[in-house]
């Protein structure tokens, strides 16, 4: 009660900042803000980041997609991907594993819904930027809560208070570290895998089929392309070395060198993506991991997305599992203002089995698909083929009833 008038703490609005302008972020504004929700979103970049490769939606994430009402803008600017073909050094094909567009069942390595990072980023912020407030190159620098709010500092000096702080600022989350106990390790599982990717001209011979090369030495290398003019080129390590972990954290030239170096001999169209990469505006560096936190929350202050749960671009689930925590996380903050505790328990109690399922990716499957000899590759390829003779890709794909999600399904919200 206040000047006499009781309220329903349903209707009062929190007043909500988000670190992070990705995916995650929005996604979960455009829940906030629909409810009435004061939003904010900073973002460190000093604009708009829709940048990044090609990403997929599977499972929970399409239908969380439904529910915002953007599959339909969604599908204008799906990727022309219609399957994944596995090629030798001559560049022959040794099998194709197509998309199952039969709109039933599990997608199969690629997905009937492939979007660029960006064109996602876009419709996201389009459908925000008249509720929500961003300010782009300005983070969070330092934050201190109490029981009533969350105070911040921002990294240009200035400061506010907010009801929730939401940290959706990637696998390498400082809001998580700021939450984590001071002697908490990182929680981070390696996967002994590493990659790095880049844009450059499309040829001729580009089609709409994703090309997967194995090269002895554990090393993989894929081609696909996302419109007329571009290809998209991946390089795979499997390594598990501190040299490979640390390029990451090297310069763009000292991460080129150290890719150059490591596949300048793997065959096939090598050449050609090497001298695209020297020249690549656009290079992207990264150890394949998987976050693994204990708590998303510390009082008024809460993780999702990567933050909370990165499942690694292996599960094909890392952009869906945003989509989903956001519709998951606003629809308990919307159920349960007034308490937020029994919100961020609830949110991660309801989220948790999903999360589990996405982030059960066997190390060792991952190894098998990476072969370090020749022998290996011969072996893959050859059991590749004999289980497209048998149609047993095709039989997974139409038949199993989920689709990376163990049969989760997204719960229903009534402000939602």
């Amino acid at each position: 009660m206040e000047n006499g008038i009781l309220y329903d703490l349903r209707t009062i609005p929190l007043n909500i900042l988000i670190c992070g302008g990705g995916i995650a972020g929005p996604a979960l504004a455009f829940w906030l803000a629909k409810s009435g929700h004061r939003v904010t979103i900073v973002e460190r970049f000093p604009a708009l980041r829709a940048t990044g490769a090609q990403v997929d939606l599977r499972g929970q994430g399409i239908e969380a997609v439904k529910r915002m009402g953007l599959l339909d803008k969604v599908k204008k600017h799906l990727v022309d991907e219609a399957g994944v073909s596995f090629v030798n050094a001559q560049g022959k094909v040794q099998a194709t594993i197509m998309a199952n567009t039969s709109g039933q069942g599990a997608q199969s390595l690629t997905s009937e819904y492939e979007i660029m990072r960006g064109d996602m980023v876009r419709i996201l912020y389009d459908a925000t930027k008249d509720d929500v407030k961003y300010i782009f190159g300005k983070t969070v620098e330092h934050f201190e809560q109490d029981e009533k709010q969350v105070h911040v500092t921002f990294s240009d000096a200035t400061s506010d208070t907010f009801d929730i702080l939401v940290g959706a600022d990637g696998q390498s989350s400082y809001t998580r570290k700021a939450i984590m106990p001071a002697n908490a390790a990182e929680p981070y599982l390696k996967l002994g895998i590493h990659m790095a990717y880049w844009f450059i001209p499309r040829i001729e011979t580009d089609t709409n089929i994703r090309d997967t090369y194995i090269a002895p030495g554990g090393r993989t290398i894929m081609r696909r392309s996302h419109n007329a003019n571009e290809t998209q080129v991946y390089f795979v390590l499997r390594e598990n070395s501190y040299e490979a972990s640390a390029i990451h954290r090297m310069s763009i030239g000292q991460q080129k060198q150290f890719w150059i170096g490591k596949f300048q001999d793997a065959g096939w169209q090598t050449d050609r993506f090497i001298e695209g990469m020297k020249t690549a505006e656009y290079f992207f560096s990264q150890e394949v991991v998987q976050v693994k936190s204990d708590t998303w929350y510390k009082g008024r202050v809460v993780l999702m997305g990567d933050a909370a749960h990165c499942a690694s671009p292996y599960s094909g689930m890392g952009v869906s599992g945003s989509l989903v925590g956001a519709y998951v996380l606003a629809g308990e903050i919307n159920n349960h203002p007034e308490d937020l505790s029994l919100a961020f328990e609830n949110y991660e109690k309801t989220l948790r089995p999903f999360v589990n399922e996405i982030q059960n990716i066997k190390p060792f499957l991952l190894r098998l698909g990476m072969p370090k000899t020749q022998m290996g590759i011969d072996l893959f390829y050859a059991v590749t083929r004999f289980a497209l003779f048998l149609r047993i890709p095709k039989l997974i794909a139409t038949l199993l009833p989920e689709d990376r999600d163990g049969g989760w399904e997204l719960p229903q919200y009534p402000e939602q």
